[in-house]
């Protein structure tokens, strides 16, 4: 891509395509947004310094008491400031060892914490993969997964399992399964998980990265459940495109080891002063607000659009975080990777950007900005390259080209 504004993309040649990934929720508020331009331009015209030596800077400091402000917590607490979620989760798990003295890491099947260290051996997907070897420090567990069975007393059950060791020193987990196909689990869920993880004296991290600042309908989407983990992380929309991530925890957690993560340019005024601007539209603008509708709406569209479609198992999500589950037979519900592949490839030809996830599942997370006329738009785009794709129109073979994670 040459260019973006807003929700639209613009092609070398000039081709314009709607943007329904948002870079996987990193440019949550569109592209070239007034707000953060204005912001990283008057950070760039006059910096203190690079990173680590602006520690001290207004924007610094000022995006962490944003951030403590906005995550509820009670103690002192410490933000970390990093470059991307990975890092931030990886930060998360290693304090969490530290401070409570316990070896072993519980995680869940099929979910993404990173793509580095610790954070990318906790993460589902590249174990599924084959990008890591398994550690025996860090246990999985079943998410619960409405659409194919696997029920919460399931995954409860593992949990207090692997709890009953008292050797788990923290629990990592996504409120909603992103990555691993975008699950929905049900009401209730993180709180029973939550309640498991005080009885047994271990850390609770709510990885916000790809849908949390507003994208479900609520600022954290760990609110759904009404919950306060002991430790949550961001990173993709806090940085309205630029790399940045953070860390929010008890202090007693994130005080120690000393030195443990330093970035040299973690922290820059250029990024945190972004963080500050995304911020502050998110919460003026009431977008949590906003994606609550907009998903409505697109949820609503994309049911309607796609009835006729016995290749759509499922279309699920919160606000505007959607998934289309795709399948070779609604009654066997078995998944069908092939036609996700070929359905993004021509919605791409048609006009617009989106990936797939878990194998065989649309992701839309759009920009939160995104208008009505946009939605419906888009709702028509989607059905038309799933139809096409289903009816064999897509040449797998030009596909198989641009295919990837």
């Amino acid at each position: 891509m040459q260019t973006g504004r807003g929700c639209w993309l613009t092609e070398p040649g000039g081709r314009r395509l709607l943007d329904l990934s948002a870079t996987w929720s990193a440019v949550a508020l569109g592209h070239g947004h007034p707000a953060v331009a204005s912001a990283v331009a008057a950070a760039l015209a006059n910096p203190p310094g690079a990173g680590t030596l602006s520690a001290v800077h207004p924007d610094s400091i000022g995006l962490a008491e944003d951030l403590l402000a906005l995550v509820p917590g009670d103690g002192e607490r410490r933000v970390y400031f990093g470059h991307s979620g990975s890092d931030a989760n990886d930060v998360a798990i290693r304090c969490a060892r530290h401070a409570t003295g316990k070896p072993t890491v519980l995680a869940f099947e099929h979910g993404y914490h990173g793509g580095f260290g610790v954070a990318m051996r906790a993460s589902g997907v590249h174990l599924d993969a084959g990008n890591v070897g398994h550690d025996p420090s860090i246990l999985f567990a079943p998410y619960p997964d409405p659409y194919r069975g696997t029920t919460v007393q399931q995954s409860l059950a593992a949990v207090t399992e692997a709890l009953s060791s008292g050797r788990i020193a923290c629990v990592i987990v996504e409120p909603m399964l992103s990555d691993g196909g975008i699950v929905v689990p049900p009401d209730g869920f993180l709180r029973e998980l939550a309640t498991a993880c005080s009885a047994s004296a271990a850390l609770l991290i709510c990885d916000e990265v790809k849908v949390g600042l507003g994208r479900t309908g609520l600022l954290h989407a760990f609110a759904h459940d009404g919950i306060t983990p002991d430790l949550v992380t961001f990173g993709k929309a806090l940085g309205g495109g630029l790399p940045m991530s953070a860390t929010v925890g008890p202090a007693w957690v994130l005080d120690q080891p000393v030195a443990s993560a330093l970035l040299t340019t973690a922290g820059n005024p250029v990024c945190t002063a972004a963080a500050r601007a995304v911020l502050r539209v998110l919460t003026t603008e009431q977008l949590a607000d906003r994606a609550a509708e907009a998903g409505d709406r697109l949820m609503a569209g994309l049911q309607k659009a796609c009835a006729g479609l016995p290749v759509v198992g499922d279309i699920r999500g919160r606000g505007l975080a959607i998934g289309i589950d795709l399948v070779r037979d609604p009654t066997t519900r078995e998944r069908s990777p092939d036609l996700a592949a070929l359905t993004v490839y021509r919605l791409w030809e048609l006009g617009a950007v989106a990936f797939y996830v878990g194998g065989n599942v649309v992701e839309i997370t759009p920009p939160l900005i995104i208008s009505d006329a946009e939605i419906d738009h888009a709702v028509e785009l989607l059905a038309h390259a799933i139809s096409d794709a289903a009816a064999g129109t897509v040449d797998p073979a030009v596909a198989e080209r641009y295919a990837g994670w």
